[in-house]
């Protein structure tokens, strides 16, 4: 090596004219511990390799990059996590190193093969450290037999494509995390994409706030909103009847609630169906009753003698009971239309039961009125995991729930109990895979999303992060040996992610492929300097929107 004292004289050559820049050592292992080490880099070697047509050859020692280094006669696999320069002439560059795994070695090449995570034997010190070849990131992240998706490229090579295992990738859930603007609407296009591509009779239901995805869907996909949801209010189980009907707080929510209880099971007991359930039924039985039976049985019960409270409490529910049944912007939900038993259609519609091909279903929740949104939420999720619990026996038939804007539903642990929403998006994330239910969470807030959800999914892929306290919730939840790849997060371009867990032969960054543009979510920012300068059309564009706000969207 070039610096007198830096590595031991082994014998090998140290200029790269005598052999490929990949088989000549870059550095020496200095300290060893369980999960990574400390090495020293000669930089006269880096510069060396910088010049390598090989671009993973070219970016050794850099931050993020991988390095091999020998452990007897294996391959260990590690990722540059820091690095800094010696204090003394000759220390050369101080970095720590995070092992990902180990592969044998081709005794030709020298290549590494049969690559597998986890480390066997760990190295000694002094151990020589190597650059990493394309050849050998080609092994490394070559997919197995099980089913994947391929959704990019790996960094640094132009051609090794990055995969998804789809199993376990769905399985044991994702995330998928990234700032406004970085490409994250795109990305989850792509791989929502890439899946029903790959599983034309899937069944996936999306939850999309700001309806973006139902031009990215149009063709493969069934879009539903607020104007052909048609969502039975009676579907709601106790929990939820109470979120909508009641607005009254503290002792007068108990109370309102109490009342609420027993004239909605009144209400439910009279429909047919209950007789043939022999009497098991209870408040949050999924049985179809008439909105004008309920606001009878509230005026019978208000009218008794014998009741425990004053007939304020009957009056609020009632009220409130009339202004939904008179607002047009929850027709979706309580409609005349809708009391019929239509239990069967409305589940085989929204989880895709059969797909038909076209396997995902799109529910557009931007024209639900934003003091509901919470509660339809909750109602589509649990009846996705209601319908998983008790199909059981079934030929098992998994479903697929993605939720954009996370945050909003699943809140950090101190508000996470406040919402029926929060409890089961979160009781998903924890059993969801025993009965069969993948949970996909989407945020560009990862702090705002309770830690204990993101805990409990198997993959995660961030995208760029500009809050430092973002990343550093992100940083928390990866594994040690991602951490090189997550100091990386804050550089990231559009487009680009680190994606770590269960989906992945082992953590990497990769550039998303290209999406055509007519599959694209309509997600694109306004440009401010081109539509600025145009003129003309702007009165009739007012009295349309004035017309469209004054009929809510119909």
């Amino acid at each position: 090596m070039s610096q007198p004292g830096f590595m031991p004289d082994d014998g090998v050559c140290a200029s790269p004219g005598a052999a490929n820049n990949a088989q000549l050592p870059i550095g020496v292992v200095l300290e060893v511990a369980g999960a990574g080490a400390l090495i020293a880099l000669d930089p006269q070697r880096l510069q060396e390799c910088a010049g390598d047509a090989d671009p993973t050859v070219a970016l050794s020692g850099q931050v993020g990059c991988q390095l091999r280094v020998r452990a007897g006669n294996m391959w260990l696999l590690a990722s540059v996590r820091e690095q800094k320069q010696g204090r003394r002439d000759g220390d050369g560059i101080l970095t720590q190193i995070d092992f990902l795994g180990e592969g044998a070695e081709q005794r030709l090449t020298g290549v590494m093969y049969d690559f597998r995570r986890g480390v066997t034997n760990y190295p000694l010190p002094g151990a020589l450290v190597y650059p990493t070849s394309t050849r050998d990131l080609m092994s490394v992240y070559a997919g197995d037999s099980r089913p994947g998706i391929e959704i990019g490229t790996v960094h640094p090579t132009r051609d090794i494509r990055a995969s998804l295992y789809v199993d376990p990738f769905l399985g044991k859930h994702f995330a998928l995390l990234g700032s406004t603007g970085t490409g994250k609407s795109t990305a989850l296009a792509l791989i929502l994409h890439r899946i029903c591509q790959a599983a034309p009779q899937g069944h996936v239901l999306m939850i999309d706030p700001h309806g973006e995805y139902a031009s990215a869907f149009r063709d493969t996909g069934v879009i539903l909103d607020a104007s052909n949801l048609q969502l039975p209010y009676w579907l709601m189980n106790f929990e939820e009847h109470c979120e909508i009907l009641l607005s009254s707080r503290g002792e007068n929510r108990q109370i309102d609630a109490e009342i609420l209880a027993r004239c909605l099971y009144q209400a439910r007991i009279k429909h047919r169906l209950a007789e043939s359930m022999g009497g098991r039924i209870t408040v949050d039985s999924p049985i179809p009753y008439l909105l004008s039976d309920l606001a009878v049985i509230l005026q019978n019960e208000m009218g008794k003698l014998d009741k425990a409270t004053t007939t304020a409490p009957y009056t609020r529910i009632k009220t409130r009971l009339d202004e939904l049944k008179a607002d047009p912007r929850y027709s979706f939900l309580f409609s005349g239309m809708l009391v019929g038993d239509t239990m069967t259609e409305a589940l085989a519609r929204m989880f895709r039961l059969p797909a038909n091909g076209r396997p995902i279903a799109i529910v557009d929740v931007s024209g639900v009125p934003s003091e509901i949104t919470s509660t339809v939420v909750a109602l589509l999720s649990r009846l996705v995991f209601d319908f998983a619990i008790w199909s059981r026996g079934e030929t098992p038939r998994p479903v697929l729930l993605v939720c954009e804007e996370a945050h909003r539903y699943v809140p950090s642990e101190r508000n996470v109990e406040t919402s029926s929403v929060g409890r089961i998006l979160s009781r998903i994330a924890k059993e969801g895979r025993k009965y069969g239910v993948s949970l996909g969470l989407v945020t560009q807030r990862p702090s705002d999303l309770a830690e204990g959800v993101l805990s409990q999914l198997g993959t995660i892929i961030a995208m760029r992060l500009n809050n430092e306290r973002d990343q550093a919730f992100v940083r928390a939840a990866m594994p040690e040996g991602a951490r090189g790849f997550l100091d990386s997060i804050p550089a990231l371009r559009n487009r680009e992610c680190i994606i770590c867990g269960e989906g992945v032969a082992l953590p990497m960054r990769v550039a998303f492929d290209d999406l055509e543009e007519t599959r694209r979510p309509a997600s694109a920012d306004p440009s401010f300097s081109a539509l600025w300068r145009e003129q003309g059309g702007e009165d009739m564009m007012v009295a349309r929107t004035v017309q469209r706000w004054r009929a809510q969207g119909r």
